[in-house]
């Protein structure tokens, strides 16, 4: 359904317009900031302070971005990286594995790539009108994301 990549930097300024850069240029959308929810002194940083950056992508775009990323990984996951409601995410620590060129100017950023599934008819749980609950058959597990990753991307998953 989607794909959100986030980029966390923990600081505002010029080291998050480098890594907004980074978002936009892999995406070719506009990423949005995150701000921090609380003040932590010990990582200074203040509440309401912009510290990331995220982009949903979707369609045929979201798969060929997903699939450079998975690519870093060897299309290998851990059963850990599969939540029980059927999503996954992992994380890379360089982007320029993706294929982006390296520029001294940005400098290397690491990225968490975290995938949403849903089966059609999942709007019924989030629209205005005649709102109603999905029904156990029809949510996703864990073991349905994990059958889909393999058989979408010939990926394997290991135990540990």
């Amino acid at each position: 359904q989607k794909l959100v990549i986030n980029c966390c930097v923990g600081e505002s300024g010029d080291q998050l317009t480098r890594a907004n850069r980074v978002l936009e240029e892999l995406s070719g959308q506009k990423p949005v900031f995150s701000k921090a929810r609380l003040t932590v002194r010990t990582f200074s940083i203040r509440r309401n302070e912009r510290i990331a950056c995220h982009v949903t992508v979707r369609g045929p775009k979201a798969e060929k971005i997903l699939e450079k990323g998975l690519n870093v990984k060897e299309f290998e996951l851990k059963t850990k990286n599969f939540s029980e409601t059927g999503n996954f995410g992992f994380g890379i620590q360089e982007h320029i594995d993706l294929g982006i060129k390296y520029d001294p100017s940005i400098g290397i950023f690491g990225m968490d790539f975290f995938v949403v599934l849903e089966r059609p008819g999942f709007r019924v749980s989030r629209r205005k009108r005649f709102r109603s609950r999905i029904g156990l058959q029809h949510k996703i597990t864990k073991k349905d994301s994990i059958d889909w990753f393999k058989s979408k991307f010939g990926g394997t998953v290991v135990d540990y």
